[in-house]
Formats: structure tokens, sequence, C-alpha cells
């Protein structure tokens, strides 16, 4: 493939309307734009969103904000950070009450990080997401995952 042999494909271009060239051809005199008004003339065209004069929608809507407003609240943790809990089952409760993540969070999800090359202790997780590679790792050790 070369640049000089790109086009488009077949179909996905029309050619171009020819406007004012009699009234044999569908668009003559008018040229397809009416009689009179700020549409008709040459240049005479408005912003997108105007209404007239009206206060335009996107003014007459509150603000509000940049945070999504469905958010679901979903912690990312290194699976370091949780390998020294001494409790027997890690869950949620778990990790929002050694202060990993914050009180709002609603899902958690594990991730490996470059000091993991082996894990040392027997870890039950439930309700905790994990990556595939830490899954691999709980399981090497002893452990199980519960989602």
């Amino acid at each position: 493939m070369y640049l000089n042999t790109i086009k488009s494909c077949e179909g996905s271009t029309k050619p171009k309307k020819r406007l004012g060239r009699g009234m044999g051809s569908a668009s003559g005199k008018t040229a397809g734009r009416g009689h009179k008004g700020q549409k008709s003339r040459a240049g005479g065209y408005h912003k997108i969103g105007f209404e007239g004069g009206q206060m335009p929608l996107y003014r007459r809507l509150p603000k509000r904000g940049f945070h999504s407003l469905k958010s679901n609240k979903v912690a990312s943790l290194r699976l370091d950070c949780i390998e020294n809990l001494s409790d027997s089952v890690i869950d949620l409760n778990t990790i929002k009450n050694n202060r990993l993540v914050s009180k709002q969070v609603t899902r958690v999800k594990l991730y490996l990080s470059n000091k993991n090359k082996s894990l040392n202790t027997k870890l039950i997780l439930e309700g905790i997401r994990t990556s595939a590679g830490v899954k691999k790792l709980i399981d090497a050790a002893g452990g199980s995952v519960k989602e």
C-alpha cells in the first residue's frame, strides 16, 4: 500500500450538488435555500446553539460540575499494601479499618507491583477483585480468592 494509492471506499462519497444551474436542475433559482431570511443569504448563519435571542438551552440548565454522577467508587491497591495485614480473612471492611482506602469506597481491586515476585503469607480474600497475576500468586501461596 502506498500513500498515492489510498482512496475512500466505493459509495462513501457522493458527487457535490451543482446549485443554481437553472430551473430544470431541481436546485435552481433559490438553490435549495428557500426565500428570504438569514439562512438564505451569503455568509448569513448563526452560531451553534443560537435560539433567536431566547436564552439558549445550554445556559438555562444548571451546571453539574466535573465528576460523574454515576461514578462507582472503586479503589485500586497494590498487593504489597495488604500483604502484611494480620487478619486471617481480608475483606472490604478490613481494608477500610486499616485506612488503606477511604470510607466512601464500595469496591477494591488488587494489582501486582514490581516488588511482588512471590507471596510469603497465605491470604484469604472475600469480596475483593484481583488481577490474574495476583490470583496466581495467592493460589500458589495456598490462599484463596472469593469474589
